[in-house]
């Protein structure tokens, strides 16, 4: 069934790891046996409200909508596109065994996304502080 996967392209990180299963689903062709689509919320964000998401949300995590329109996020949203992507397919597999899935979920949740956002956070900080002093007028010395 096709997937639609959406994703905050402003990421380095998340930009990252799609652009990895891109070139996977591009070098295969139709022999991946994957549909999969993507989504990059920074070019599209209406998509966020069509799909009843917000900026933060989408910063927080991945989503993926399935062919059937079921809206999924986190480890969840990555075994989707794991079933899709050949090479990948074994750690779909293995990720759904009950233990490995609750330790997944919560190392995804709790670690990794959540790290990712803090460091998302600072960064577009960063980048905002730098665009404002850009735009100031130098100091003269006096």
């Amino acid at each position: 069934a096709p997937l639609t996967t959406y994703y905050n392209g402003a990421c380095p990180i998340c930009r990252s790891e799609i652009e990895h299963y891109k070139r996977i689903e591009n070098r295969l062709g139709t022999r991946s046996g994957g549909d999969l689509g993507w989504v990059n919320l920074d070019d599209m964000p209406e998509a966020l409200a069509d799909e009843g998401l917000t900026p933060d949300d989408v910063l927080r995590r991945m989503y993926v909508k399935t062919g059937d329109g079921e809206l999924k996020h986190g480890v969840d949203a990555f075994i989707e596109i794991w079933d899709q992507v050949p090479g990948y397919r074994w750690l779909s597999r293995l990720t759904r065994v009950p233990g490995l899935y609750h330790i997944a979920d919560r190392f995804y949740d709790d670690i990794l996304a959540a790290g990712i956002y803090r460091w998302n956070k600072r960064r577009m900080a960063r980048e905002a502080e730098k665009a404002a002093d850009a735009g100031k007028p130098a100091e003269k010395d006096a």
